[in-house]
């Protein structure tokens, strides 16, 4: 436990986290613990005791009965346990069993009024806390929800990101939208663990996707294990046994953080983005100024800010242009989608000054 609690000022080993996605008997849980206990990278067990699912008839969980094999769990391998709450009675039932470290689910975090329930239950209390993305794309909402938490007094907080869901069909259950904990990691300056079982949502993603996480610099791993997967209650499909997380363990590339400053390629590379950031600063800075003559003119001749005819075509023309260069049309179309709202606003603020 001392472990644990330390690691999260000192993030500096990958912490693993895992165990089933259900604690569905005491069989199950004691064999894939006893297993885990063999892994030296694994230091948290987990386990769902209560399981929030879409409908009503699914598994949804042991609740206090699951406890008590959690606890045994713990007894036998020396393993810290931590499980999901959603509700102030399951953290005072987590408690009662001696829990180590809690989690809050996607599912939760969509729901401040949830949350604060959740952080008035723990007020006084100094117990790791794990606090997964809210299942939409809203960093503000993951963000609100660690303030909540703060306020309550707790200081070791880290994030999990378990993915997004999202509009569009893709090889993943949940869309790892990387910028988004990237950009929690630099406001908040928490640690993040990388929930590669709920991105994945089957088994032949998890390599690929661990290894991205490393190469991303985040701070660990949650990997859902079943000592039998095939016959998982909840999400077997992207559930490993001890062996495979063991594999996939040791097929991580490590990454250093730190890039040795007497390394003259590396530090002329980055010269050069120095140097080419600083033209598109200036390249950004005319463009701007120009629609800001055109606003100035549209306003003059009594025409619309937004000539929607016209945006199409030279997005579809920096499309074609761009993937002949080479780049994607997601950044493509991201980039200039932003230009294309900042010049909308600043012609806007032109009419508005009349």
């Amino acid at each position: 436990m001392a472990y644990l609690t330390s690691w999260f000022t000192h993030p500096s080993a990958p912490l693993i986290i895992s165990g089933p996605c259900s604690v569905e008997n005491e069989r199950q849980i004691l064999a894939t613990a006893q297993a885990l206990a063999q892994i030296p990278e694994v230091k948290l067990l987990r386990g769902g005791i209560w399981k929030p699912r879409t409908r009503p008839d699914a598994f949804e969980g042991r609740g206090e009965e699951g406890l008590a094999w959690l606890l045994k769990a713990k007894q036998e391998t020396g393993l810290p346990v931590a499980t999901e709450v959603a509700t102030p009675e399951h953290v005072e039932m987590a408690l009662k069993y001696g829990v180590d470290a809690l989690w809050v689910g996607a599912r939760t975090v969509v729901n401040p009024f949830s949350v604060q329930q959740l952080a008035d239950a723990l007020r006084g209390v100094d117990i790791p806390m794990f606090i997964k993305n809210p299942v939409s794309p809203d960093l503000n909402l993951w963000i609100g929800a660690f303030e909540r938490f703060q306020k309550a007094g707790l200081k070791h907080l880290a994030a999990i990101h378990r993915g997004f869901s999202y509009y569009k069909e893709t090889a993943y259950r949940n869309y790892p939208m990387w910028e988004i904990p990237i950009e929690l990691k630099r406001m908040l300056d928490v640690p993040v663990i990388t929930d590669i079982s709920h991105i994945c949502g089957c088994r032949e993603l998890l390599q690929n996707t661990a290894q991205k996480s490393v190469d991303l610099a985040f701070d660990g791993l949650m990997v859902e294990c079943h000592h039998d997967p095939s016959r998982a209650l909840t999400d077997a499909d992207q559930q490993i046994t001890p062996d495979a997380l063991g594999e996939l363990i040791g097929a991580l590339l490590p990454r250093s953080q730190q890039a040795d400053g007497s390394d003259p390629m590396l530090a002329a590379l980055r010269s050069e983005i120095d140097d080419i950031d600083a033209e598109l600063l200036q390249l950004l800075a005319r463009r701007m100024n120009v629609s800001s003559q055109i606003g100035e003119y549209k306003k003059e001749k009594g025409l619309t800010v937004v000539q929607m005819d016209r945006w199409k075509q030279i997005l579809s023309e920096h499309l074609n242009t761009g993937m002949e260069l080479g780049l994607s049309p997601e950044l493509i179309k991201k980039v200039f989608e932003a230009i294309h709202h900042s010049s909308i606003q600043r012609q806007t603020s032109i009419f508005e000054n009349s």
